[in-house]
């Protein structure tokens, strides 16, 4: 059949639609919204809390005592404005990313956004698109369908005239022209996109630990308020006092509780871990790594099995003409070949070899009657060429050992040119129709091999340096490539990777597979539905994996993978579904986002020691302070002074250092051995300071005192915690030591604080006990980290 040229819409005819409103508008965010950002950043359970203590102190206390509170606001402002910048960014490189949409306008092809089409459109569909508009077939070259986003169904369906395309279904393979039935609200794009593009969260270690400390927290909370509450009240009195108007010692407990909670709470935890994911996500944003989700970063520094597709990631995906090639033994005219080339190459859908081959042959006066583009199931394209009146030919274009399987020679010269490391296609002719050829798969074996079709890639100079990055770190790289295995063993070659590369299309078995892996880690004509695979079965041996690509082929690996890692040139539908953008195709990014992933992991646990630390400390005080009647140790101010230099600044900084240190699994449970012991030498410190203080001296001097102790001990939980100790982290040690000796020195922080030292004895004696408790957190520090307890933090 004749191959119809449809010129589509007119510009006036577009207009006319845009106007009438027929136009395929989606509204699909890809970040939060601001009142999502404002609502998780303000309306959370700990700031629900923190905020009925401030009201108390405000209406019945001292609000000098509320001073926490600005803890709470800075906390929220910070995160708010972190997380509009993130967003921000995200969305302004999103747009970089975002799903295309080829159509025919006044007989012309253009590229369009999803939300340009409008009703009627031509579109033009090509492997590797998503269709954005419901669309009806007009016109179809053996086009196979993914559905598997809408249905669930995996298996490719064919489309012939008259069938309906949905929108967010993937053109697996073949072309097609399109008449656009539907748009916006009445088709499935919308869906699509907010199905698609769809923030589906990756497994964050860091958030599973965070959300299981605060659910830990939030059970043991409330029932260690109403215990707080108690001991306070028979600390000043009990009940009797309360019910004596003249009595106003229930002010003093209301105060000792407020001190109470607000030590046992760790504000900046979260703000801290979401703080690092967006200072990383901004960071990658400015080298043009689009992070389609923000814990995606740190997924990358667990990533143990690096798979990569080669052309388009190690290579640049640029495919150039390098020439033609008879035949061993063949002497005919290669003027007939030329003329089929151009004829492949004169198609508006074709792939990256139809481009390669653009402009470089002249089609004369041949007419194009049929084609069959090129399909990974088939492995050739076709096309149907009227060259006379009495002359039609078929012509393939494939892989060598799909059309030279009866031609052993020939087969042999085509892995010789493969191994050169250039690309090596095979021209063949026959007399079948292309349909017969979709029906009949198998009469391939009729064609006539007619001669080679050599092309060319280049590949990244930075491709080496950055695989052999990945093997320093410990990170398996394995190639699945769709190409020759003479070719992808050139390319491994030239990438100092040593194995030569397996034809994946041998192993047939999940068996064969797995055994492969064992054994090499390149391989060569991998279909799409091997690397979903390998995926899986690398995942069923526990290992993190990271997929990269460019093409459709890759997209559903993409998917199934624990990161998933698309090429900026990478179809629409890859870079849709994948975790990470490499926006500008930059292979060598993957390093950096390595590094930040470690720095997000690393930096997070240590911070999450500071703050829990001070969690366990603050619930043994409250506790024993309550069981046992003894007025608290401190203000809150005096807490809050202390939270402030000893954990608020110093995590700020270590949360957004450098940091190299390997992922080492279990988080949580190193978290948890580091800071309940911590925890525990600092609230022991603290009780046995303020012990005979309280009796000794006036409250307000007790008080003084234990701060100073609390603060000595809480110091050298950061000082073990920002190991190794470089110039710049011991210069914020000294800082926070200097502002916290400044605040018993100056008398509007005396006065603020309530802060009064008048002997020196027992202030030596705070002192001794203060070192005393620095020497047992140095001591378990060692301890831990010769049994393995803890990690060093480099």
């Amino acid at each position: 059949m004749t191959v119809a040229v449809d010129p589509g819409l007119s510009t006036a005819e577009v207009h006319e639609r845009v106007a009438q409103g027929q136009v395929n508008v989606t509204h699909a965010p890809t970040s939060r919204s601001l009142g999502d950002i404002i609502r998780e950043n303000v309306f959370t359970f700990f700031n629900g809390i923190l905020t009925v203590c401030f009201i108390a102190v405000l209406l019945l206390g001292d609000l000098r005592d509320g001073f926490f509170f600005g803890v709470v606001v800075f906390n929220a402002l910070i995160g708010i404005v972190q997380e509009l910048r993130a967003k921000r960014a995200l969305d302004r490189l999103a747009v970089l990313a975002a799903p295309e949409t080829a159509v025919r306008r006044d007989g012309a092809v253009s590229v369009i956004r999803p939300e340009e089409v409008v009703l009627g459109d031509l579109v033009i569909a090509r492997p590797g698109d998503q269709i954005t508009a419901d669309c009806e077939v007009l016109l179809t070259t053996a086009l196979f369908m993914d559905e598997s986003l809408l249905t669930g169904e995996s298996d490719p369906v064919g489309k012939k005239p008259g069938d309906r395309l949905m929108s967010g279904s993937l053109v697996q393979s073949g072309t097609a022209e399109a008449r656009v039935t539907a748009v916006g609200a009445d088709s499935y794009a919308s869906k699509l996109t907010a199905k698609i593009k769809r923030h589906s969260l990756v497994h964050s270690e860091l958030r599973a630990a965070t959300n299981r400390i605060l659910v830990y927290l939030s059970w043991i909370l409330v029932p260690l308020i109403i215990i707080i509450v108690f001991g306070r009240i028979a600390t000043y009195g009990g009940f009797a006092a309360l019910a004596d108007p003249n009595d106003q010692s229930w002010r003093k407990a209301l105060v000792d509780a407020v001190a109470s909670v607000v030590g046992i709470i760790p504000e900046g935890l979260v703000l801290l871990t979401s703080l690092a994911f967006g200072v990383a996500a901004i960071s990658l944003s400015r080298q043009k790594v689009l992070v389609q989700e923000l814990a995606a970063v740190e997924v990358l520094a667990r990533v143990d099995v690096l798979c990569l597709d080669k052309t388009g990631t190690l290579t640049t995906g640029t495919i150039g003409f390098h020439g033609l090639q008879q035949l061993p033994g063949a002497d005919e005219d290669l003027g007939p070949c030329r003329v089929a080339l151009a004829a492949l190459a004169t198609d508006d859908a074709g792939n990256a070899t139809s481009r390669a081959l653009a402009n470089r042959f002249e089609l004369g006066s041949a007419v194009v009657e049929e084609r069959l583009a090129f399909s990974s199931f088939r492995a050739f394209s076709a096309v149907r060429v009227r060259e006379s009146a009495a002359s039609t030919t078929t012509w393939l274009l494939g892989a060598p050992e799909r059309l030279l399987a009866g031609h052993p020679a020939a087969l042999d010269e085509a892995h010789v040119i493969a191994s050169s490391g250039r690309r090596t296609l095979v021209l063949s002719r026959t007399d079948l129709d292309a349909d017969v050829l979709v029906d009949e798969p198998e009469r391939v074996r009729e064609a006539t091999p007619a001669c080679f079709v050599i092309l060319e890639e280049t590949l990244r100079p930075e491709a080496a340096a950055t695989l052999a990055y990945f093997a320093d770190e410990g990170v398996r790289v394995i190639i699945m490539s769709g190409d020759n295995p003479h070719t992808v063993s050139s390319i491994a070659r030239q990438l100092s990777l040593g194995d030569e590369a397996l034809d994946a299309s041998t192993l047939t078995t999940d068996d064969e597979l797995t055994a492969a892996l064992a054994t090499t880690s390149v391989f060569g004509r991998v279909a799409p539905e091997q690397k979903q695979r390998v995926v899986a079965l690398l995942q069923a041996q526990g290992r993190s994996v990271a997929m990269t690509g460019d093409g459709v082929n890759d997209a559903m690996a993409i998917k199934d993978a624990d990161l998933g890692i698309a090429m900026g040139n990478a179809t629409p539908a890859t870079r849709a579904v994948s975790r990470l953008v490499l926006l500008d195709s930059r292979f060598d990014r993957m390093p950096e986002v390595l590094l930040l992933g470690r720095r997000v992991i690393a930096n997070v646990e240590r911070v999450s020691n500071l703050f829990l630390s001070k969690t366990v400390y603050g619930i043994i005080l409250a506790l024993f302070t309550a069981i046992f009647a003894w007025e608290f140790p401190f203000l809150p101010r005096q807490l809050t002074l202390v939270s402030v230099l000893a954990i608020g600044v110093p995590s700020f900084f270590l949360a957004l250092a450098p940091n190299r240190r390997r992922y080492r699994a279990g988080v949580l449970p190193r978290v948890l051995r580091f800071s309940v012991p911590t925890g525990l030498i600092a609230a022991a410190s603290c009780l046995l300071a303020y012990a005979p203080l309280r009796t000794a001296l006036p409250q307000i001097e007790a008080r003084s005192l234990s701060t100073i102790a609390l603060f000595i001990v809480s110091l050298w939980i950061v000082s073990v915690l920002a190991r190794p100790l470089s110039k710049p982290r011991v210069a914020l040690i000294l800082a926070v030591s200097v502002a916290f000796v400044l605040a018993y020195l100056l008398p509007f922080t005396q006065s603020f604080f309530v802060l009064q030292v008048t002997s020196p004895g027992w202030l030596l004696y705070v002192l001794l006990v203060g070192a005393l408790g620095a020497g047992g957190i140095e001591l378990y520090y060692r301890f831990a980290k010769r049994r393995g307890l803890v990690v060093d933090r480099t």
